[in-house]
């Protein structure tokens, strides 16, 4: 089978793309990815002379690159995306244009060459939970999205069920909680916190801290996907959490601390993100009852391990916190269309 991934270069794509060709070894693999600020091919240095393995330079709002390979492939798997609420919320019209411009132009090839298409989504199209409930997200909660980033996502998943019930298109989506693990770009909590006390500095911590989330270990989201695409039933929407909830985002720092032996004066607390969703988390039941789906990392040891991860490869992020890391693809590709 060949697959297309887009978004390959980024944090949960490259580890599905290392995840596919280790368990899948007979498959191959097309990565299209723009390689926008959060695209490293550094975080596939290791499979890039794999002859089953090819990079593309491109993005998705590119119609005759999408045309072609999606022609060439047997299956999309869409992880390309725009996707920090943060800069969502300074740049919503980059968030329009790839999420859901980019998500119709490759349904669209999809659909013009019948192939099977899946959609990786986030579990923040459908907004936020109380903290004091003891409600969970399920493929039933309605859509409220309360940022631009989740609102593009949420237009995206609808896109896609348009194009399953409109063209028949063989489409499944699966809606996933906060990842965490190796290669992740250190903008996002976890490795932000990390790399930050490594170089001395102090930890960020928003408002209050007491944010609840739903932490999936990358590599069990990776798993889930597979399996969703061996088992899932066509037109359906499949929820993906983790092992751990409803442990804040305070907490999840201090942890931290604690694992690096720092003290918790290294945590700042700054000006709360505007719309900031309280909580998040995931009720991944219909997974477990229709694919067999249980995460298999818990997220006191793997936070460890992702910390252990930073520690050994401290080239990787300082490259990338200060930008060297695209030097490695400008000097072999230059810029992207």
């Amino acid at each position: 089978m060949k697959l297309l991934v887009t978004g390959g270069a980024g944090f949960i794509g490259s580890n599905f793309i290392r995840y596919w060709l280790k368990t899948h070894p007979g498959d191959e693999i097309v990565n299209l990815d723009k390689l926008t600020y959060a695209g490293n091919l550094e975080n596939l240095k290791e499979i890039e002379k794999n002859n089953n393995y090819k990079f593309v330079l491109g993005g998705i709002t590119n119609v005759d690159v999408v045309g072609t390979l999606v022609s060439e492939c047997d299956l999309i798997v869409h992880f390309a995306a725009e996707s920090h609420v943060d800069r969502s919320i300074t740049d919503a019209g980059a968030f329009v244009k790839t999420n859901v411009t980019g998500t119709q132009i490759l349904l669209q090839a999809a659909k013009d060459h019948d192939k099977r298409f899946h959609h990786v989504s986030t579990d923040e199209v459908f907004g936020a939970l109380a903290l004091d409930s003891k409600d969970k997200f399920n493929e039933n909660s309605p859509y409220d999205p309360r940022s631009p980033y989740s609102a593009s996502k949420a237009a995206s998943d609808h896109l896609v069920r348009s194009y399953f019930h409109t063209h028949k298109l063989d489409i499944t989506i699966s809606n996933c909680s906060n990842n965490f693990g190796p290669y992740q770009f250190p903008e996002k909590l976890i490795p932000l916190a990390i790399t930050n006390v490594m170089e001395g500095k102090k930890i960020p911590v928003y408002g209050d801290g007491l944010y609840v989330r739903d932490w999936l270990y990358v590599d069990d989201h990776c798993r889930a996907i597979d399996l969703v695409l061996e088992k899932g039933k066509i037109g359906e929407t499949y929820c993906i959490g983790g092992m751990t909830t409803d442990i804040n985002n305070l907490e999840v720092a201090k942890k931290i601390l604690k694992l690096l032996d720092k003290d918790e004066d290294m945590l700042e607390h700054v000006q709360d993100r505007p719309g900031h969703d309280r909580r998040y988390a995931i009720d991944w039941s219909k997974a477990k009852k229709e694919l067999g789906f249980q995460p298999e990392h818990n997220f006191e040891e793997y936070l460890e391990q992702t910390v252990k991860w930073y520690q050994d490869n401290q080239e990787w992020w300082q490259k990338v916190k200060s930008g060297e890391y695209k030097e490695y693809y400008q000097k072999q590709y230059g810029s992207s269309s």
